[in-house]
């Protein structure tokens, strides 16, 4: 999934963020959770960042993981921060530079090839949790694949229904359903060879991690987590080969996870999108996506349940 305009992807661990802050006023329309649109060489693809009050700031590229700002100025209307390369293919660090305009911003920054892009951004919806009440269960894996298309028609697909079941024979394409969802709980039953990886991604936004990890330590980034944001409790997952069961409510941005009977991300709050998701339009429907880009892996249940 790295491209010329992946300079975004992943961004080193910064040892001392700093934040200074000119005009106290202004900041306060600048501090808070941004969705992005960056108009690369190649098209465009959504990263996210947050400026906090509290001299921190973090950012999701193209793909990768939640990662620190290093530096963040502040001067009137005038936002700069600086970030560390990490997957970009460059030495040099990157700089984005925007202005407020009319709620939103607007500013440029570099590729790899030193040329200058574009970024626009607005600020990112609250969606609180709220009470609902629950639809009619869909199965999403049918006779056929006639509920999914593959992410890009430039990618080679190997996914194929074998048995009854959603089969990813080799790294490929994702796999994308064609309905859209907003708040739902869904269940998917998976199992993986060795040393694979995969997701499943809400909305086309949130990925859930798939790894084959079993007996290691939960991070931001092994089973369950959603990836590079929250923590699971524990890494409940089954050894390679084995079936899991992975239960999940997701509720504007808040987000509940049942790993193999056991809770292990509680009424937690999504802050933004992960890396390879399909948009950066949280406010709105998605749908969602099966992760194919790194893996095999099977599915014999894909349950979704839609909020009414």
């Amino acid at each position: 999934m790295l491209s010329l305009t992946a300079c975004f992807a992943a961004l080193a661990l910064a040892s001392s963020p700093t934040f200074r802050v000119n005009s106290p006023g202004m900041a306060n329309d600048i501090v808070g959770r941004w969705d992005v649109v960056v108009h690369g060489k190649g098209g465009t693809f959504p990263t996210w960042f947050q400026i906090n009050d509290d001299n921190t700031g973090s950012f999701v590229g193209q793909v990768g993981s939640a990662r620190p700002i290093r530096e963040i100025k502040v001067e009137g209307d005038n936002l700069v921060f600086i970030l560390p390369p990490q997957y970009e293919g460059r030495k040099d660090d990157m700089r984005f530079e925007g202005k407020l305009d009319g709620g939103a911003l607007k500013g440029t920054t570099t590729d790899k090839e030193g040329e200058t892009i574009s970024w626009e951004a607005k600020k990112a919806p609250a969606l609180p949790h709220r009470e609902v009440k629950w639809g009619t269960p869909v199965e999403l894996i049918g006779a056929d694949l006639s509920n999914w298309t593959p992410r890009s028609p430039n990618w080679e697909s190997h996914w194929s229904i074998e048995d009854g079941q959603l089969v990813n024979a080799k790294a490929g394409s994702d796999l994308v359903t064609k309905q859209k969802f907003s708040d739902f709980k869904l269940v998917c039953e998976y199992k993986y060879p060795e040393k694979s990886n995969s997701g499943i991604y809400l909305r086309g936004r949130y990925e859930i991690q798939i790894l084959d990890d079993y007996g290691q330590e939960s991070t931001v980034g092994t089973s369950a987590a959603v990836y590079g944001f929250i923590r699971p409790t524990e890494n409940a997952v089954k050894p390679h080969g084995e079936w899991n069961t992975c239960e999940i409510e997701l509720i504007g941005r808040w987000i509940t996870i049942v790993l193999n009977g056991k809770k292990v991300v509680d009424h937690q709050e999504i802050p933004g999108i992960t890396g390879g998701a399909l948009d950066c339009n949280e406010g709105e429907p998605g749908p969602l996506f099966l992760q194919g880009d790194h893996g095999p892996v099977t599915f014999r249940k894909v349950t979704l349940t839609p909020a009414e």
